[in-house]
């Protein structure tokens, strides 16, 4: 006789009998907040009927005298399940299905997950500011002069084996945590030995093959890298701070055709990419040891056509209606060296990181709008190169010793961007120039009329290392006490020297010298002679304007310190808490080289309590409930009063030394159903209080400046909302055809609404604008923001649906995935005018994929269909009756990819 005990999903099987939801909670795989981040698995899910437990006696039970008892259950490695917080995970196999390049798009699959501009991933509606990103659990610096958190879409798919992205905080991870925390774990210690490598090409129906402009520039800019033709000269490195002006002689010696002749191009070519990737491991001994390398290569061009406008006018009265045309040559160059070893419970992995991402970019634009300009037409051109490099080295340690487990990481990286020979060209229509004919006007007077350069570097080093040790009391119920120590190090220099080309009498070059293309006006032979009485020295100079509009270089730092204490563990049967606390004292500070732009050091401690309680009702089922404090600190862009331009939003920003940290108090409650092969439907509310947000607000410096992006902070602001997930898998065997005997059908929805208000009342806050005497310009909030208005970058509705055909036996993937994202603010209004906003709007792509098995190899195709819905890009300002005003408005193409692998 036999008897058998269900006790629904199990873990793991245990011969002492407990209860189904304390077995359950007890057999858990190690949480996440005592594990450190680096260190979560996050493999695909296991089949439900995998690894049966064998038959096994069980200590306490009365058996009858021939009786066998069997206790069946099953091996689910479920983290979402498992981990006491609030979190997702892309495993690889999740990020493959997407068809996603870079882990940027892959992430926007996620519940309550949106991603602005270049890269940038938001939480739940908080901006990037609110989020952090770390790899293997250490956090990144970031390549970008505006931004302290990292673009993801500079990691490629291939070097990422999954991605967690946490929504609550746990007091294991920094105190800078609003919308979540998003973890990249690279690929480790490969099972057996590989080598793959791929290849694709993609066609974009906007530019591909299409009209688009681009410049010379150097021998290897198809990859990214300058090779001389764009190196800083001396004298502006020593002159750049200090030197007023510069001779027709040095100005001769900088580059100029190669950084300032734009083409036309008719046949943009398609874009492409390639990488490499393999991995081996070897048993010395007890020792298992491992190397995976990867490294990939891309080449992409993209054109927008695109409608620019801005107004101060309350009735929506044009002040600039441009037409621009932009064109981006992005090369991006990845590598990823890793070494593991594996001897008993313990492991020890080095990892390094090389990521070099570079943009080209070649704009013309005409304006039948423009201050200054008399009423005629205004062209203007630029020529830009913004380089990025990351690099990263880290070495993790993962030590059990019985109930200890200690955790040590350690991290290097440095970021560097790089943007030299900013050219900037304005030439004016003169109806009377040319005999009466017409021409367009470049006189270097300034007035819609103009030429300038521009060199600007940034280097950032972070130096980082966190210990963690937990111990797991010997209770008759399980406890765990973990604590920790984390500090980190940043520091970053930055220089921005601008300079304008101006005749050495102060006013207007001649004619016809002022009727010459951008090349030919900045040619040796125009510097010594565009001018009626050439001086000994020549007839243009180069005037230093550098630091006119903001501090020219500025020094920042960041440094933390920071511990924690933890408990985890089982309060009664089936219900789990986890308490903890972090206190963390943080000084940052930021110099500028400007007596009138000056810097600022924001120097705090704070206590950070969280505590997540976890009731499991029902043997598949399980309710959460979550509170913590947590802050975000000032971006260093945000503090350092110096211009820099978004190659991506086409704008200057400017930061502000008035800012403060953000503090922040969130709650949530979240009901989760989890059932058989790794199918789940969740439902969450969540409520955020933040005290002085940071936003971003739109203003024009002068009347003949340009829109531009600087800082200040709400008094509060309160952001809530909920969230719905379901994921189900239908098995299509029932068909009866052959050809469904082994697929399945994959339905995933998410779904997220959130609101979000700006209190905004007569409190004094910092005003975006400086004035450059070095004191602070306070104004009442309400004069900034209005009340009751949105934070920047939160939509009210996000909604991700995935339907596709997959066979569970081999690589057969058919998958579609919708994409709708509802109106957000990008900038608040330029004096109270309505805010500036983008319209996302629906995406609608297809990704299929095949594998095919040949001579011993596992070859894999794949056909990839974006933006089917042609949606265009859409940022604007609304006057109601008097229209819109398009900031910003431009197509995006349908882009039509091809891709093979092979992996041996």
């Amino acid at each position: 006789m036999t008897k058998r005990l269900a006790f629904g999903t199990l873990l793991l099987v245990s011969t002492q009998l407990v209860s189904p939801a304390a077995l359950a909670q007890d057999t858990a795989t190690p949480p996440a907040t005592t594990t450190p981040p680096a260190q979560v698995e996050t493999e695909a899910e296991a089949p439900a009927d995998a690894q049966e437990t064998p038959e096994i006696s069980a200590p306490g039970v009365d058996v009858d005298a021939g009786e066998e008892i069997v206790v069946t259950g099953r091996n689910i490695p479920n983290v979402i399940r498992a981990t006491p917080q609030v979190i997702s995970v892309l495993s690889a196999e999740d990020i493959a299905r997407t068809g996603e390049g870079d882990i940027a798009g892959a992430l926007t699959r996620v519940t309550g997950l949106s991603v602005v501009g270049n890269g940038f991933v938001f939480v739940r509606g908080l901006g990037d500011r609110y989020s952090s990103s770390m790899l293997n659990g250490s956090p990144l610096p970031s390549p970008e002069p505006l931004k302290r958190t990292v673009p993801l879409d500079i990691f490629p798919t291939t070097i990422v084996g999954s991605a967690l992205v946490q929504k609550t905080y746990s007091v294991n991870y920094p105190g800078e945590f609003g919308g979540g925390v998003i973890n990249l774990t690279t690929r480790a210690v490969p099972e057996e030995s590989f080598i793959q490598f791929g290849g694709s090409v993609a066609f974009d129906t906007v530019s591909t093959s299409e009209l688009g402009y681009v410049y010379d520039g150097g021998r290897l800019d198809t990859l990214g890298y300058d090779t001389g033709e764009r190196d800083v000269p001396a004298f502006i490195r020593e002159g750049g701070l200090t030197q007023p002006s510069f001779t027709s002689a040095q100005i001769a010696t900088l580059t100029n055709a190669e950084t300032t002749l734009v083409e036309a191009n008719y046949h943009l070519p398609p874009n492409w990419s390639g990488d490499l990737n393999l991995g081996h491991s070897v048993d010395v001994g007890s020792v298992r040891l491992g190397v995976i390398a990867s490294a990939s290569v891309s080449n992409s061009f993209r054109t927008r056509d695109a409608t620019q406008q801005d107004t101060t006018d309350v009735d929506g009265a044009l002040r600039s209606d441009f037409h621009t045309v932009l064109t981006d040559n992005r090369a991006v160059v990845n590598g990823l060296l890793g070494f593991g070893a594996e001897f008993g419970e313990h492991k020890v992995r080095w990892t390094n990181v090389y990521i070099h991402d570079t943009l080209k970019q070649a704009r013309l634009g005409a304006a039948t709008v423009y201050p200054n300009s008399n009423g005629d037409l205004v062209v203007q051109q630029n020529t830009n190169w913004f380089e990025r490099q990351l690099i990263n080295t880290q070495i993790a340690g993962e030590f059990k010793f019985d109930d200890i487990k200690v955790d040590l990481r350690g991290s290097y990286a440095n970021t560097e961007r790089n943007a030299p020979y900013e050219r900037y060209f304005s030439y004016r229509f003169d109806p009377t120039a040319a005999g009466g004919q017409g021409a367009y006007v470049n006189s270097l007077n300034g007035l819609g009329e103009a030429a300038t350069i521009a060199f600007s570097e940034l280097s950032e080093d972070l130096w980082s290392g966190q210990a963690d040790i937990a111990y797991r009391l010997p209770t008759a119920r399980p406890i765990t006490i973990s604590a920790g120590y984390f500090y980190s190090d940043t520091q970053r220099d930055s220089f921005r020297y601008d300079f304008r080309y101006r005749s050495y009498l102060g006013g207007s070059i001649s004619t016809p010298w002022s009727y010459l293309r951008p090349d030919l006006l900045l040619s040796v032979d125009s510097i010594m002679n565009a001018c009626v009485n050439p001086a000994g020295d020549g007839c243009i100079r180069l005037f230093n304007v550098s630091g006119a509009d903001g501090a020219a270089a500025y020094n920042a730092k960041l440094r933390i310190h920071a511990g924690y204490l933890q408990a985890e563990g089982e309060i009664t049967d089936g219900l789990r808490a986890t308490l903890g606390v972090r206190y963390e004292d943080g000084k940052q500070t930021v110099t500028t080289s400007s007596t009138q732009f000056v810097g600022t050091t924001i120097a705090n401690d704070y206590w950070l309590p969280a505590a997540t309680v976890t009731w499991n009702f029902a043997p598949d089922m399980q309710l959460r409930l979550h509170g913590s404090k947590t802050i975000a600190r000032p971006q260093f862009r945000e503090l350092a009063p110096q211009v820099y331009r978004d190659f991506e939003s086409d704008r200057l920003f400017f930061g502000n030394p008035q800012l403060r940290d953000s503090e922040l108090k969130n709650f949530e409650a979240r009901y989760e159903w989890f059932m058989p092969k790794g199918q789940r439907i969740t439902l969450a509310g969540f409520y955020k209080d933040i005290k002085n947000p940071t936003e971003q607000v739109a203003f024009f410096p002068t009347n003949e400046s340009p829109l531009q992006t600087g800082f200040s902070y709400a008094p509060s602001a309160k952001l809530y909302g909920a969230e719905f997930e379901v994921l189900k898998y239908i098995p299509l065997d029932t068909l009866g055809s052959e050809f469904f005997a082994t697929r399945r059908l994959m339905l995933s929805l998410n779904y997220t609404y959130t609101k979000s208000e700006i209190e905004a009342d007569d409190t004094l806050v910092p005003s975006p604008i400086q004035n450059g005497s070095g004191t602070p310009v306070l104004l009442p909030a309400n004069l900034i923001f209005r009340d009751g208005a949105p934070l920047t970058g939160q939509s009210d509705h996000l909604v991700n649906f995935q339907v596709g055909i997959e066979d569970t036996e081999s690589l057969s993937q058919l998958t579609v995935l919708f994409n709708y994202a509802s109106e957000r603010v990008t900038n608040r209004g330029p004096n109270l005018l309505p805010d500036i906003v983008e319209k996302p709007g629906i995406r609608l792509d297809v990704v299929a994929r095949q594998g095919v098995n040949v001579l011993g190899g596992e070859f894999e195709l794949k056909f990839e269909a974006r933006n089917l819905t042609g949606t265009r890009y859409s940022e604007y300002q609304d006057f109601g009756d008097n229209g819109l005003v398009h900031i910003n408005r431009y197509r995006l193409g349908r882009v039509f990819s091809i891709g093979a692998s092979a992996k041996f």
